[in-house]
């Protein structure tokens, strides 16, 4: 069983930079110089303002409801590590109950993980509690599509544990992304691997047409249709169905895997 052990102080990021700008040589400096990242921030940022405005009243109606339910602020906020390892801040509608990692320390999260409030459950579900996110995409840390932030207690030892995860860091991280409307929240290294080769497909294949079916697959699941559905009507690719580009990104992948790794974080 794989254990991380969260020892690291972060309040000096140069490691994070310094490795996040080897991150960046990888792929050539292909999120500063493609002509459609160009286009995709500003897009990102004038769909942000829109979004923010549609969705104000739900994001107001969703802090009301904490606030009424359960002790602490309405905001949470979390280091994440976005484009070449850079720390930012990152603003979400608080689910857990307040203070939940005070006695265990950063970890991630379960699927019946009692930290959760009964209200979380249904923001989580609906993912209304991302929402706050679309002020990190106005102040250019996030893109609406893109590899999920990770905090910097765990990117260090992920990196560690497996070979190229840092790549993911190249593109700005996303609200939404090819890897989160194919695979469920992860529990393991070998989940973490699996959605290390979609985010690492959707950075080598990133496009209009890519992003325009990921965010239409990810509106049409907070409709309520279910992903395997609109991946199928979309025709969005699955990295993961094909055993030659699985080869090529995780090899790893199409290995025995030791029984039982897990990783323990938040």
């Amino acid at each position: 069983m794989l254990h991380l052990d969260i020892n690291t102080n972060y309040n000096d990021h140069s490691t994070s930079r310094n490795a996040g700008h080897r991150a960046a040589d990888v792929v050539g400096g292909l999120a500063d110089f493609s002509w459609y990242a160009l286009c995709k921030a500003t897009g990102d940022i004038i769909a942000a303002i829109v979004l923010f405005i549609l969705t104000a009243p739900l994001m107001v109606l969703s802090m009301i409801l904490v606030k009424l339910t359960s002790r602490g602020p309405v905001i949470y906020s979390q280091t994440r590590l976005g484009r070449g390892g850079r720390p930012f801040t990152i603003y979400k509608i608080r689910t857990m109950l307040h203070d939940s990692e005070a006695k265990t320390g950063p970890r991630w999260s379960t699927a019946d993980d009692p930290r959760i409030t009964p209200v979380g459950r249904f923001l989580r579900r609906t993912h209304l509690d991302e929402l706050p996110q679309l002020y990190n995409i106005l102040r250019g840390e996030m893109s609406l599509m893109g590899p999920r932030p990770e905090r910097p207690e765990f990117v260090a030892q992920l990196e560690r544990a497996i070979p190229r995860y840092r790549e993911r860091l190249v593109v700005r991280p996303g609200v939404t992304g090819l890897a989160q409307v194919h695979l469920p929240p992860d529990t393991d290294l070998n989940s973490v691997r699996r959605k290390l080769v979609c985010d690492l497909f959707y950075i080598a294949q990133l496009g209009f047409w890519l992003d325009l079916r990921i965010l239409v697959c990810t509106a049409l699941g907070l409709l309520g249709i279910p992903y395997a559905t609109s991946r199928k009507i979309l025709r969005v690719p699955s990295p993961l169905a094909s055993v030659e580009i699985v080869t090529q990104i995780m090899p790893s992948l199409i290995k025995p895997v030791e029984v039982g790794t897990q990783i323990h974080c938040a």
